[in-house]
């Protein structure tokens, strides 16, 4: 959900009668394909730079043997990001007396490997490419930091809190910022690349696919915009009826994202025409995308439209 209420949470990874899944052969398109190893990994915000929410890769669960799950551990941290697993490490924001904290923690055990104090809460999802770990604070910089040891690579200020959560694609950090702006930052320096203004509030993380930037916007009773990834020039914006918070998932050349004026809207991803939507209530949850179904949360409901061709 990408419009921050500050909860308690407390993490718990389940394991049972099942095992964790074997890395498929292919490569996902969206740029999260397998890694080496036991276990798929969970890199980023909702999997992958596309915003898929759904891992292609792990086959051993099922509605059949998902409730032999138990606990494996649980770890009580107050948190409002969500987790990033990769290489059995659970990376993870957290505010703490608003000071804001970055927690890795074993995967299998929930022992504490290292923590980053940033200078307020932390309310980005961890992203994590080539042993660095991206992420947003609301005191207004984006972070990177070394995956095994939690010490600073580099930081970018930008001028207003990074609630957004970054994505990574082709050695570029693409997050969003309170002060308006999309930037696209060298994730290896954390150089500028380019900046976008959308003329107000942007914590939605963007979605990246096929050389094009999708996030949205609270401006203007709310915008998706469209942007090249390579140079920011806008491709194409579409307003809704109210603020967007909610992050867009790409498929098969369709922008699906939710509104608070109650809609869930499909565009098309080339030209940002509105193919369908559907109003219920405010939606300021992210899509997620599986075997031709939407899923996405609204007030009290979870809802799932069955995609045409998919």
């Amino acid at each position: 959900m990408k419009i921050k209420v500050i909860y308690y949470l407390s993490l718990i990874i389940l394991i049972g009668s099942v095992a964790f899944a074997q890395a498929a052969p292919s490569l996902d398109p969206c740029g999260a394909g397998p890694t080496k190893g036991s276990s798929i990994d969970w890199p980023q915000f909702h999997f992958n730079i596309c915003h898929s929410g759904y891992n292609p890769y792990e086959f051993i669960l099922s509605p059949a043997n998902v409730g032999n799950l138990v606990p494996l551990w649980t770890l009580s941290v107050q948190a409002d990001s969500s987790p990033a697993v990769v290489n059995g490490v659970v990376y993870v924001g957290a505010y703490y007396s608003y000071d804001g904290t970055v927690y890795a923690f074993n995967a299998g055990t929930g022992a504490l490997i290292w923590k980053y104090l940033t200078g307020w809460n932390v309310l980005s999802s961890p992203a994590v490419a080539n042993g660095v770990v991206y992420v947003g604070s609301w005191d207004g910089n984006v972070y990177a930091l070394n995956a095994a040891t939690g010490a600073l690579i580099w930081k970018y200020t930008t001028e207003g809190g990074v609630h957004s959560s970054p994505a990574i694609a082709n050695g570029v950090v693409y997050v969003g910022s309170g002060d308006g702006n999309v930037y696209a930052l060298n994730a290896a320096t954390g150089a500028l690349i380019w900046e976008y203004g959308t003329g107000s509030y942007v914590s939605s993380s963007p979605a990246v696919a096929n050389g094009v930037v999708y996030v949205g916007s609270t401006h203007g009773h709310g915008k998706v915009y469209a942007l090249n990834a390579g140079t920011g020039a806008l491709i194409w914006k579409y307003t809704t009826g109210s603020y967007v918070f909610s992050s867009p998932a790409v498929a098969n050349g369709v922008v699906y994202i939710g509104s608070t004026d109650g809609n869930i809207y499909a565009l098309n991803a080339a030209t940002g025409a509105l193919l369908w939507k559907y109003w219920e209530e405010s939606i300021k949850s992210s899509p997620a995308v599986a075997n031709g179904v939407l899923y996405v949360n609204g007030p009290g409901s979870l809802y799932t439209f069955h995609l045409p061709n998919q």
